[in-house]
């Protein structure tokens, strides 16, 4: 039987394990926020400054993590240090350790001091519509102490965000590729599309796509997304590909651009009939249907969501089934 040292109810070997353990855990620590500093400074003196630590001892700490991963992390040059190849590669990944230990701690104090914790989500523009009010409302109702915070977000950027760690989740559509292998991504709605233009547009009233071959069009968002009059299939009904002449990289930039312009835009239906009237813009009643937009709501694969998040998943997955029996009954004769 092992002795165990008076008054610790540990064994030397215990204790022995326990600290090597967390020497070597706090060890790792350091060595991935080292890497992280060194990347965003560019200097060994800046970066030693920047962690309270002497010049020698980073020096001698990024040469036990090169030997460690049996590479060179750093390019070194007169003009400072870079990151190599394989040091870029560890520290996207040393990013996502971090912001998840730091998560992990900002979780445990929340539970244990009952301190605030906060879940970040990007939305689309009609996610943020259909989706936000109804969840956020009946999620802070029952979790009073967790901030959400909404960002925009349309894919691919959507996308990168989530994968640096910088969303927790992200509501909205998908590229035409799909989410990726290290995306987790879950249907939750359709959503309408409508053209629209300003009340004096010449083509306000064409009820067929062919009347809007000469038109001239603005991009919202990325291309081929939801935004993009390329989706609408001109081509597929033999017509020339639309003229885009304008490229916004947001909605708040549409709705200040449009009024004044002789342009058409795709929107979310959702999206005209609470702004579009306000400022003068109608809806083309075309003929042809429409692509819709299938709202995703998407998170890493990789690695459990906090607890406030999993909730806040929750609350989108259930608003997005009152909004689809709403629409049911909206359709029922």
């Amino acid at each position: 039987m092992l002795s165990k040292r008076h008054g610790t109810g540990q064994s030397p070997v215990g204790t022995a394990i326990t600290s090597g353990y967390r020497e070597r855990t706090s060890m790792r620590l350091q060595h991935l926020h080292l890497l992280l500093t060194l990347a965003r400074t560019g200097s060994l003196r800046a970066s030693a400054q920047a962690m309270s630590v002497t010049q020698p001892a980073l020096t001698k700490a990024l040469k036990q993590l090169e030997e460690e991963f049996g590479t060179a992390l750093v390019v070194r040059s007169p003009k400072g240090v870079r990151l190599a190849p394989a040091g870029e590669l560890l520290a996207a990944r040393a990013a996502t350790v971090v912001r998840e230990i730091d998560r992990a701690r900002e979780e445990v104090a929340w539970f244990s001091r009952n301190e605030r914790t906060t879940v970040t989500v990007g939305v689309s523009p009609a996610a943020a519509l259909l989706l936000a009010p109804g969840a956020i409302a009946r999620f802070q109702s029952r979790w009073p102490g967790v901030t959400v915070r909404l960002t925009d977000a349309l894919y691919p950027k959507a996308q990168e965000r989530l994968r640096s760690g910088e969303l927790d989740m992200a509501l909205g559509p998908l590229p035409a590729v799909g989410a990726g292998h290290d995306l987790r991504a879950t249907p939750l709605l359709q959503s309408e599309s409508v053209i629209v233009a300003n009340q004096h547009h010449p083509q306000r009233r064409a009820r067929h796509l062919s009347e809007l071959h000469a038109a001239r069009w603005i991009l919202t968002g990325p291309r081929l997304g939801p935004g993009d009059p390329a989706n609408l299939g001109f081509e597929q009904h033999g017509l020339a590909p639309p003229q885009v002449t304008l490229e916004c990289d947001s909605f708040s930039i549409l709705l200040a651009m449009l009024p004044t312009m002789g342009a058409l835009a795709v929107v979310p239906r959702h999206f005209f009939t609470i702004h579009a009237p306000k400022i003068g813009l109608v809806a083309l009643d075309i003929v042809e249907p429409l692509p819709p937009t299938v709202i995703h709501l998407t998170t890493r694969a990789e690695g459990p969501l906090t607890l406030p998040s999993q909730r806040l998943r929750d609350a989108f997955e259930q608003e997005a089934r009152v909004v689809l029996a709403a629409q049911a009954r909206a359709d029922t004769p």
